[in-house]
């Protein structure tokens, strides 16, 4: 099939492009490919191209491409009421619905959700209400926030100065001077190889404690972290891990933010993160899973003990001067609904579950006697391979050599896409919650082959 020529030109010289090479694209130099249709775990380009996504786009198909039910939605909340904002306890059916299939969903202790965007936006909203909840409480200086390095928030102002990684600070001027950094815990990168377990948890919690002391626990209001960290590697954390951060904490009174992005509303096989290992968050960042991104919706869940504070401050203040013209946005939360009962009614967080198993046991059959594989780790229906010059000596390969890039390369070539994620030479899978099991078998497969030409 021939190109549209007509619509390269004008991608290259009209769009700007997230998380890209400017100039590269600009010029002609790297891909151009433009997605015409989907359906269930496959995207096809204009070119007649089939790929199966075993990203999910960006983790977030989770119900897979294609589902009439949930574009049905849209089209009947767009026909009925295309919009009307959530001010001043204005509402709509469906945002109203959405809100109480969040929080029937939701741990036990949460008490309301406030709807967004994006991941981002609901970072920025986290943040607000968390100094908000503090300057009520009468501790103006109880305002720092501690991430982790190689976690992912988002790329504003406050979340991308959250985010720990490299490339989303460089020459933004980021991270603000409100937010700190502690170790992530991604044991693989464990800074003596002698530790096991449980003295690697014991240190991360360690360093986490001895940055309080240093900053004094009176400045410190919260601490931010993915149940599994996402783009900084997919690192399921070491056993234990969330029990010695909660206990941190809640010894210095510091609220847990659980970003549940990626792990929210099935991807572990548990509806969320803060379930799957125990954790008890302040407030809950949710977004991809919300709608199986077939519309832009975000959310802040807050707790018990959070909504009691912000109802005191508007008592004492009058309205929270908090707001996005979309929050709560009918079309997207019409999306929400249909995608959260397709997840009840296909079963698709236990098939996340099951299917996640099935993936890692088959990358581990094939790939795990490589002699560049260091690592091949997941959970749920996350998945990733870390590749190393000398897995013995855990030495890693020189960034130069893009490793991690060309096997990603390399699979698509093969039909297949995963995702190389940053810092490291690590090929990432988060595929959609309907993946077969002949369709695992083809990741694999492919993977396997991929890995060959590279690395022999």
């Amino acid at each position: 099939m021939l190109k549209n020529d007509q619509l390269d030109t004008w991608d290259r010289e009209n769009f700007f492009h997230p998380s890209t090479h400017l100039a590269q694209h600009a010029r002609g130099e790297s891909p151009n490919r433009i997605v015409t249709g989907a359906q269930g775990v496959h995207i096809e380009d204009r070119d007649g191209n089939r790929f199966l996504d075993a990203f999910a786009g960006l983790y977030c198909v989770n119900v897979g491409y294609g589902r009439s039910e949930i574009a049905d939605a849209i089209a009947e909340q767009a026909r009925e009421l295309a919009y009307y904002h959530a001010y001043v306890g204005h509402g709509t059916e469906a945002s109203i619905t959405l809100a109480k299939m969040v929080m029937d969903r939701a741990p036990q202790h949460m008490a309301r959700v406030y709807f967004g965007l994006s991941g981002s936006d609901a970072n920025e909203t986290n943040i607000k209400l968390v100094w908000y909840y503090n300057n009520i409480l009468g501790r103006p200086e109880k305002k720092k926030i501690i991430s982790r390095w190689r976690g992912y928030h988002g790329s504003g102002l406050m979340s991308g100065s959250l985010t720990g990684l490299e490339l989303f600070h460089k020459k933004f001027d980021l991270p603000l001077a409100q937010v700190l950094h502690t170790e992530a815990p991604y044991f693989y990168r464990r800074p003596d190889l002698s530790m096991d377990e449980a003295a690697f948890v014991a240190h991360c919690a360690a360093e986490l404690e001895a940055m309080i002391e240093r900053e004094g626990a009176d400045t410190i209001a919260a601490f931010i972290g993915e149940p599994v960290l996402g783009t900084g590697g997919i690192v399921p954390p070491p056993a234990g891990y969330w029990d010695a951060i909660g206990d941190v904490l809640q010894k210095h009174d510091i609220l847990l933010i659980a970003d549940e992005v990626v792990t929210g509303f099935g991807r572990l096989g548990t509806m969320f993160g803060s379930d799957h290992y125990g954790m008890k968050p302040d407030i809950i960042t949710i977004a991809k899973g919300l709608t199986s991104a077939y519309a832009p919706l975000s959310g802040s869940i807050v707790s018990d003990r959070v909504w009691a504070v912000l109802e005191k401050g508007t008592d004492e203040n009058g309205p929270l001067g908090h707001g996005w013209t979309y929050s709560a946005h009918p079309i997207g939360a019409a999306a929400g609904v249909a995608n959260l009962r397709l997840l009840d009614t296909l079963k698709l967080v236990e098939s996340a579950g099951d299917m996640g198993a099935y993936l890692q046991a088959g990358l581990r059959q094939a790939l795990e006697s490589h002699v560049h594989v260091g690592e091949i780790r997941g959970e749920g229906l996350l998945a990733a391979v870390e590749f190393v010059r000398d897995r013995d000596r855990r030495q890693f390969f020189d960034p130069s050599e893009k490793v991690g890039p060309r096997i990603a390369a390399a699979l698509m070539e093969r039909g297949v896409i995963a995702r190389a994620m940053p810092q490291g030479d690590i090929l990432g899978f988060a595929p959609p919650f309907c993946l077969s099991r002949r369709e695992a078998d083809e990741v694999v497969g492919r993977t396997a082959e991929a890995v060959a030409e590279v690395l022999g």
